[in-house]
Protein backbone atom coordinates (compact mmCIF):
# COMPACT_ATOMS: atom_id res chain seq x y z
CA UNK A 1 0.00 0.00 0.00
CA UNK A 2 1.42 3.37 -1.01
CA UNK A 3 1.92 5.81 1.87
CA UNK A 4 0.02 9.11 1.61
CA UNK A 5 1.94 12.10 0.35
CA UNK A 6 3.63 14.15 3.05
CA UNK A 7 3.60 17.89 2.43
CA UNK A 8 4.91 19.12 5.78
CA UNK A 9 8.30 18.00 7.07
CA UNK A 10 7.52 17.23 10.71
CA UNK A 11 11.18 16.74 11.54
CA UNK A 12 11.84 20.28 10.33
CA UNK A 13 8.92 21.54 12.43
CA UNK A 14 10.49 19.91 15.50
CA UNK A 15 13.93 21.29 14.68
CA UNK A 16 12.58 24.79 14.13
CA UNK A 17 10.80 24.94 17.46
CA UNK A 18 13.61 23.19 19.31
CA UNK A 19 15.98 25.93 18.18
CA UNK A 20 13.43 28.66 18.91
CA UNK A 21 12.46 27.58 22.43
CA UNK A 22 14.94 29.90 24.17
CA UNK A 23 14.02 32.98 22.11
CA UNK A 24 10.33 32.31 21.48
CA UNK A 25 8.82 34.43 24.25
CA UNK A 26 10.91 37.45 23.25
CA UNK A 27 9.45 37.61 19.74
CA UNK A 28 6.03 35.90 20.04
CA UNK A 29 4.09 39.18 20.25
CA UNK A 30 1.64 38.16 17.53
CA UNK A 31 1.06 34.72 19.02
CA UNK A 32 0.21 36.22 22.42
CA UNK A 33 -2.09 38.82 20.88
CA UNK A 34 -4.03 36.19 18.96
CA UNK A 35 -4.26 34.09 22.12
CA UNK A 36 -5.73 37.11 23.93
CA UNK A 37 -8.30 37.58 21.18
CA UNK A 38 -9.27 33.93 21.45
CA UNK A 39 -9.72 34.32 25.20
CA UNK A 40 -12.05 37.26 24.64
CA UNK A 41 -14.27 35.00 22.55
CA UNK A 42 -14.79 32.74 25.54
CA UNK A 43 -16.80 35.59 27.09
CA UNK A 44 -19.62 34.69 24.70
CA UNK A 45 -19.87 30.97 25.46
CA UNK A 46 -21.13 29.20 28.56
CA UNK A 47 -18.72 26.50 29.51
CA UNK A 48 -17.14 25.34 32.77
CA UNK A 49 -14.72 22.62 31.67
CA UNK A 50 -13.20 20.27 34.21
CA UNK A 51 -10.36 19.24 31.90
CA UNK A 52 -8.72 21.52 29.33
CA UNK A 53 -6.21 20.51 26.66
CA UNK A 54 -3.97 23.13 25.07
CA UNK A 55 -2.86 21.48 21.85
CA UNK A 56 0.36 23.01 20.55
CA UNK A 57 0.88 24.77 23.87
CA UNK A 58 4.42 25.95 23.09
CA UNK A 59 5.96 27.78 26.04
CA UNK A 60 2.64 27.89 27.89
CA UNK A 61 1.23 31.41 27.50
CA UNK A 62 -2.30 30.10 26.92
CA UNK A 63 -1.99 27.61 29.77
CA UNK A 64 -1.39 30.47 32.18
CA UNK A 65 -4.30 32.50 30.80
CA UNK A 66 -6.68 29.53 30.82
CA UNK A 67 -5.64 28.73 34.40
CA UNK A 68 -6.67 32.25 35.40
CA UNK A 69 -10.05 31.91 33.68
CA UNK A 70 -10.78 28.37 34.90
CA UNK A 71 -8.86 28.00 38.19
CA UNK A 72 -10.65 24.80 39.12
CA UNK A 73 -9.92 22.95 35.89
CA UNK A 74 -7.14 20.49 35.22
CA UNK A 75 -5.00 21.83 32.39
CA UNK A 76 -2.98 19.60 30.06
CA UNK A 77 -0.43 20.87 27.58
CA UNK A 78 0.66 18.98 24.46
CA UNK A 79 3.29 19.94 21.92
CA UNK A 80 5.47 18.32 19.29
CA UNK A 81 8.60 20.01 20.69
CA UNK A 82 10.11 18.75 23.92
CA UNK A 83 12.24 21.90 24.16
CA UNK A 84 9.15 24.11 24.07
CA UNK A 85 7.57 22.04 26.85
CA UNK A 86 10.71 22.36 28.95
CA UNK A 87 10.53 26.12 28.53
CA UNK A 88 6.86 26.01 29.54
CA UNK A 89 7.64 23.96 32.65
CA UNK A 90 10.43 26.30 33.71
CA UNK A 91 8.21 29.34 33.25
CA UNK A 92 5.32 27.84 35.20
CA UNK A 93 7.66 26.87 38.02
CA UNK A 94 8.73 30.51 38.30
CA UNK A 95 5.14 31.76 38.12
CA UNK A 96 4.02 29.47 40.95
CA UNK A 97 6.15 31.54 43.29
CA UNK A 98 4.54 34.75 42.07
CA UNK A 99 0.92 33.70 41.47
CA UNK A 100 -0.67 31.60 44.24
CA UNK A 101 -3.56 30.46 42.01
CA UNK A 102 -1.08 28.38 40.01
CA UNK A 103 -0.24 26.26 43.03
CA UNK A 104 -3.52 24.41 43.05
CA UNK A 105 -2.67 21.82 40.42
CA UNK A 106 0.25 20.65 38.38
CA UNK A 107 -0.08 20.81 34.61
CA UNK A 108 0.77 17.58 32.78
CA UNK A 109 2.83 18.27 29.65
CA UNK A 110 2.81 15.74 26.82
CA UNK A 111 5.19 15.37 23.88
CA UNK A 112 2.68 14.20 21.30
CA UNK A 113 1.37 14.62 17.78
CA UNK A 114 -1.98 16.29 17.24
CA UNK A 115 -3.49 13.28 15.50
CA UNK A 116 -2.49 10.69 18.11
CA UNK A 117 -2.82 11.92 21.68
CA UNK A 118 -2.40 9.57 24.68
CA UNK A 119 -5.68 10.58 26.32
CA UNK A 120 -8.96 8.78 26.90
CA UNK A 121 -12.05 9.37 24.76
CA UNK A 122 -14.49 11.99 26.07
CA UNK A 123 -11.99 13.16 28.68
CA UNK A 124 -11.73 16.85 27.67
CA UNK A 125 -14.23 19.68 28.13
CA UNK A 126 -12.34 22.38 26.23
CA UNK A 127 -9.78 21.69 23.53
CA UNK A 128 -7.80 24.84 22.78
CA UNK A 129 -5.26 25.32 19.99
CA UNK A 130 -3.57 28.62 19.15
CA UNK A 131 -1.69 28.76 15.82
CA UNK A 132 -0.88 25.08 15.47
CA UNK A 133 -2.95 23.68 12.59
CA UNK A 134 -0.84 25.11 9.75
CA UNK A 135 2.08 22.95 10.92
CA UNK A 136 0.13 19.76 10.23
CA UNK A 137 0.18 17.70 7.08
CA UNK A 138 -3.53 16.96 7.40
CA UNK A 139 -5.59 19.04 9.87
CA UNK A 140 -8.51 16.63 9.39
CA UNK A 141 -6.68 14.03 11.50
CA UNK A 142 -6.33 16.54 14.34
CA UNK A 143 -10.03 17.40 14.16
CA UNK A 144 -10.96 13.71 14.31
CA UNK A 145 -8.75 13.29 17.35
CA UNK A 146 -10.27 16.38 18.94
CA UNK A 147 -13.75 14.96 18.40
CA UNK A 148 -12.66 11.68 20.01
CA UNK A 149 -11.25 13.43 23.07
CA UNK A 150 -14.05 15.92 23.68
CA UNK A 151 -16.91 15.00 25.96
CA UNK A 152 -20.44 15.61 24.71
CA UNK A 153 -21.05 19.34 25.03
CA UNK A 154 -17.32 20.04 24.86
CA UNK A 155 -15.89 22.93 22.88
CA UNK A 156 -13.11 23.02 20.30
CA UNK A 157 -11.59 26.49 19.90
CA UNK A 158 -8.67 27.23 17.60
CA UNK A 159 -6.80 29.79 15.57
CA UNK A 160 -4.49 29.36 12.61
CA UNK A 161 -3.11 31.33 9.68
CA UNK A 162 -4.99 31.79 6.40
CA UNK A 163 -3.75 32.01 2.78
CA UNK A 164 -2.92 35.74 2.77
CA UNK A 165 -0.33 35.29 5.53
CA UNK A 166 3.15 36.46 4.45
CA UNK A 167 1.91 37.20 0.95
CA UNK A 168 4.51 39.97 0.59
CA UNK A 169 7.33 37.52 1.26
CA UNK A 170 6.06 35.05 -1.33
CA UNK A 171 5.61 37.78 -3.94
CA UNK A 172 9.08 39.20 -3.30
CA UNK A 173 10.79 35.91 -4.13
CA UNK A 174 8.61 35.18 -7.17
CA UNK A 175 10.91 32.31 -8.15
CA UNK A 176 8.54 29.36 -8.17
CA UNK A 177 10.04 28.01 -4.93
CA UNK A 178 8.19 27.41 -1.67
CA UNK A 179 9.17 29.95 0.99
CA UNK A 180 6.28 29.81 3.50
CA UNK A 181 3.95 27.23 4.99
CA UNK A 182 0.85 26.16 3.11
CA UNK A 183 -2.07 28.07 4.65
CA UNK A 184 -5.58 26.62 4.34
CA UNK A 185 -8.73 28.63 3.60
CA UNK A 186 -11.11 29.00 6.53
CA UNK A 187 -14.01 27.49 4.58
CA UNK A 188 -12.04 24.28 4.17
CA UNK A 189 -11.57 24.12 7.93
CA UNK A 190 -15.31 24.55 8.35
CA UNK A 191 -15.94 21.65 5.98
CA UNK A 192 -13.48 19.48 7.93
CA UNK A 193 -15.27 20.20 11.20
CA UNK A 194 -18.59 19.10 9.71
CA UNK A 195 -17.00 15.98 8.25
CA UNK A 196 -15.69 15.03 11.69
CA UNK A 197 -19.12 15.36 13.28
CA UNK A 198 -18.80 18.71 15.03
CA UNK A 199 -21.91 20.79 15.57
CA UNK A 200 -22.49 24.49 14.88
CA UNK A 201 -19.02 25.34 13.56
CA UNK A 202 -18.27 29.05 13.39
CA UNK A 203 -15.41 30.36 11.25
CA UNK A 204 -14.19 33.90 10.72
CA UNK A 205 -10.98 35.68 9.83
CA UNK A 206 -9.27 39.03 10.14
CA UNK A 207 -6.31 40.63 8.41
CA UNK A 208 -3.54 42.14 10.54
CA UNK A 209 -0.49 44.02 9.33
CA UNK A 210 2.75 43.69 11.24
CA UNK A 211 5.57 46.11 10.45
CA UNK A 212 9.31 45.56 10.73
CA UNK A 213 12.35 47.79 10.63
CA UNK A 214 13.70 45.77 7.71
CA UNK A 215 13.18 42.60 5.72
CA UNK A 216 16.05 41.03 7.65
CA UNK A 217 14.29 41.79 10.95
CA UNK A 218 11.17 40.01 9.70
CA UNK A 219 13.22 36.95 8.79
CA UNK A 220 14.98 37.00 12.17
CA UNK A 221 11.64 37.13 14.00
CA UNK A 222 10.31 34.23 11.93
CA UNK A 223 13.37 32.16 12.76
CA UNK A 224 13.39 33.04 16.48
CA UNK A 225 9.72 32.11 16.80
CA UNK A 226 10.18 28.81 14.95
CA UNK A 227 8.03 30.06 12.08
CA UNK A 228 10.26 29.32 9.11
CA UNK A 229 9.06 27.20 6.20
CA UNK A 230 8.84 23.47 6.94
CA UNK A 231 7.24 22.30 3.70
CA UNK A 232 8.76 19.27 1.99
CA UNK A 233 8.86 21.24 -1.27
CA UNK A 234 11.01 24.03 0.19
CA UNK A 235 14.53 24.60 -1.09
CA UNK A 236 16.63 22.26 1.07
CA UNK A 237 19.86 24.00 0.10
CA UNK A 238 21.05 27.53 0.69
CA UNK A 239 19.27 30.28 -1.19
CA UNK A 240 21.83 32.04 -3.37
CA UNK A 241 23.00 35.57 -2.64
CA UNK A 242 21.53 36.87 -5.88
CA UNK A 243 18.09 35.44 -5.06
CA UNK A 244 18.20 36.93 -1.56
CA UNK A 245 19.28 40.30 -2.91
CA UNK A 246 16.46 40.31 -5.46
CA UNK A 247 13.87 39.35 -2.84
CA UNK A 248 15.11 41.95 -0.36
CA UNK A 249 15.00 44.68 -2.98
CA UNK A 250 11.48 43.71 -4.07
CA UNK A 251 10.25 43.61 -0.48
CA UNK A 252 11.94 46.90 0.42
CA UNK A 253 9.90 48.63 -2.27
CA UNK A 254 6.83 47.99 -0.10
CA UNK A 255 8.24 50.07 2.75
CA UNK A 256 6.18 52.93 4.16
CA UNK A 257 7.45 56.49 4.48
CA UNK A 258 9.07 55.62 7.81
CA UNK A 259 11.03 52.82 6.15
CA UNK A 260 9.21 49.96 7.89
CA UNK A 261 8.09 47.01 5.78
CA UNK A 262 4.68 45.32 6.15
CA UNK A 263 3.86 41.67 6.70
CA UNK A 264 0.23 40.67 6.25
CA UNK A 265 -1.19 38.07 8.61
CA UNK A 266 -4.57 36.45 7.96
CA UNK A 267 -5.80 35.06 11.25
CA UNK A 268 -8.46 32.35 11.06
CA UNK A 269 -10.59 31.65 14.13
CA UNK A 270 -12.87 28.68 14.59
CA UNK A 271 -14.92 26.95 17.21
CA UNK A 272 -17.37 24.06 17.23
CA UNK A 273 -19.18 21.83 19.70
CA UNK A 274 -19.37 18.10 20.19
CA UNK A 275 -23.09 17.41 20.15
CA UNK A 276 -24.86 14.27 21.35
CA UNK A 277 -25.12 11.66 18.59
CA UNK A 278 -28.50 11.37 16.94
CA UNK A 279 -29.90 7.87 16.84
CA UNK A 280 -32.78 6.10 15.19
CA UNK A 281 -35.30 4.25 17.40
CA UNK A 282 -33.32 1.05 16.87
CA UNK A 283 -30.10 2.71 18.06
CA UNK A 284 -28.41 3.52 14.76
CA UNK A 285 -26.58 6.82 14.44
CA UNK A 286 -27.93 9.34 11.94
CA UNK A 287 -25.28 11.27 10.05
CA UNK A 288 -26.61 14.37 8.31
CA UNK A 289 -24.78 15.66 5.25
CA UNK A 290 -26.17 18.62 3.35
CA UNK A 291 -23.65 20.29 0.98
CA UNK A 292 -25.99 23.27 0.57
CA UNK A 293 -25.57 24.12 4.25
CA UNK A 294 -21.78 24.27 4.25
CA UNK A 295 -20.38 27.59 5.42
CA UNK A 296 -19.39 29.91 2.60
Amino acid sequence: MKAPAQFVDQRQVRRGFARAAASYDEVAVLQREIGSRMLARLDYVRIEPQNILDLGCGTGASLTALNQRYPGALLIGADLSENMLRASQAKRSRLRWLMPFLRSRRTPLLVAEAGALPLKPRSIGLLWSNLMLHWLDDPLLAFREAHRLLDVGGLLMFSTFGPDTLKELRASFNDGQVHTQRFTDMHDYGDMLLECGFSDPVMDAELLTMTYASVDQLLIDLRQSGSTCAMQARNHGLTGRAAWATARAAYARLAADDGRVPATVEVVYGHAWKAPPRKTPDGLNIVRFDPQQRMR
